[in-house]
């Protein structure tokens, strides 16, 4: 018998701890080699960790909720020996300090140390890489400050250097907590907002009492997905000037096209036909035409993004992530749909991987397949703008015929808006972008789905 060291899988280069959210096996169950042993939460993904291997889980080391740095060990399985394991090729970083090394069990000769291989991931909607508001957001730098992204974000917001904080985390890493009661320390080192607006880290405060539960409610924490989602949608809405446009699409020739092509293209394809690639690749021409509505926004600086990497929100039972098409703008109808709908049924199933639910530029939302008509979405922070689609639907429309006469018409039609960064994007360029959309979805060619 030989027993494998399972660890925290590190979960993208930028991140250095995770928090065991939860066992999804005990202490003597069987597992099988890939088989998800338990759930991990980070500042950008939920994540279901599988086994390295094949065998017996012979102890579990991290309780649940504990928060532990990458490559802490945190169970072992009892296996055969030489039995097949699974070792993950990116390791500890070699530069990282002893003190942020990873505790590790004294290993016999027939202990083996493995990181889950292949982890799968879904996002927490963390408006991809805009947490990393310091330079270096490599794990060595992340140690050496010794902070999270999102702690590094509000430090360096209220102008705090961490480096010379005392840490209570990991490896005396600086937590958010420890800042805010540094931040309460030192009232002077608080931006000059309103008071409904002091809430570090994105998070809401009360200028009154917390509301208290009432005999019969029933009171539970939020998820780490769902405090995160909270944290960065008010940060959100501290960040951008948000404004709103509403502009109605006709669908009618498209949903023409799709009814003569589907059968042709799923034969040819084996996917399924939807109206999503052809928004999608209305948006990606229109974003060509318009590049500031594909920004960040980095101080007085504006960084025009090369590559058009679509992010469409993904509504799930436990949250909302985004992932990402990369290069949609090199993309076919063909190869936007493969990549929406194999992107759309991974996140459903968590397994998702860290890189394809961060750097996106552009994030489409689509409540219209709720039967919602029309919505205000908050900017997936670091982009300067989001589209939402409404339902598409028929209706009643005035439409002039080529003998000048107004008549009656059924149509295809949907709501679409656009919330957008005011500080960077103008209302006209935003409605000038909308209306693109809006012609190339009206005149979409026949041509350019198969």
């Amino acid at each position: 018998m030989a027993r494998v060291d399972v660890t925290m899988p590190q979960m993208g280069e930028s991140i250095a701890e995770g928090t065991l959210s939860k066992w999804l096996k005990k202490v003597g169950d069987a597992v099988r080699r890939d088989e998800p042993i338990f759930e991990i939460s980070t500042d950008k993904v939920d994540a279901e960790i599988p086994s390295p291997t094949a065998g017996t889980l012979a102890e579990i080391l991290v309780p649940e909720g504990a928060t532990v740095a990458v490559h802490t060990l945190v169970a072992r399985i009892e296996t055969q020996k030489g039995a097949p394991v699974a070792v993950a090729a990116a390791q500890a970083a070699p530069n990282a300090t002893p003190a942020a090394a990873a505790p590790v069990a004294a290993q016999t000769p027939e202990t083996v140390t493995a990181t889950p291989a292949a982890p799968v991931a879904t996002a927490a909607m963390s408006g991809g890489n805009g947490h990393g508001a310091l330079d270096d957001n490599s794990f060595e730098g992340r140690l050496r400050s010794k902070s999270s992204p999102l702690v590094r974000k509000m430090a360096a917001e209220r102008g705090i250097d961490i480096t010379g904080l005392t840490g209570s985390g990991i490896a005396g890493r600086v937590t958010k907590r420890d800042l805010l009661e540094h931040l309460a320390a030192t009232p002077a080192a608080r931006p000059a907002v309103p008071p409904s607006m002091h809430a570090p880290g994105g998070a809401a405060e009360f200028t009154g009492p917390l509301p208290e539960p009432w005999p019969g409610d029933r009171v539970e924490p939020m998820s780490k997905m769902r405090a995160l989602i909270s944290e960065h949608m008010v940060a959100s809405r501290r960040t951008s000037a948000h404004v709103s446009s509403f502009m109605e699409m006709d669908f009618t020739r498209v949903a023409k096209i799709r009814a003569s092509k589907r059968r042709d293209f799923e034969a040819a394809t084996g996917e399924k036909l939807s109206y999503m690639p052809f928004i999608i690749k209305a948006t990606v021409d229109a974003i060509k035409k318009y590049p500031i509505i594909n920004s960040s926004v980095a101080g007085t600086n504006i960084i025009y993004r090369r590559p058009v990497n679509i992010g469409i929100a993904v509504a799930l039972d436990w949250g909302l992530i985004v992932p990402v098409i990369k290069h949609a703008d090199d993309l076919s109808i063909t190869g936007i749909t493969r990549s929406l709908n194999d992107l759309a049924n991974r996140a459903r199933t968590k397994r998702l991987s860290p890189d394809e639910v961060q750097e996106g530029t552009f994030t489409i939302t689509n409540p219209g397949v709720f039967g919602s008509i029309m919505g205000t979405p908050i900017i997936n922070q670091p982009q300067v703008a989001i589209m939402c689609i409404g339902a598409i639907e028929k209706r009643p429309k005035v439409i002039t015929g080529a003998d000048g006469e107004d008549t009656i018409a059924i149509r295809t039609c949907a709501y679409f808006s656009i919330s957008f960064d005011h500080r960077v994007v103008d209302g006209a360029v935003a409605d000038q972008f909308l209306a693109q959309v809006k012609r190339n979805i009206e005149s979409f060619p026949e041509s350019g789905v198969i």
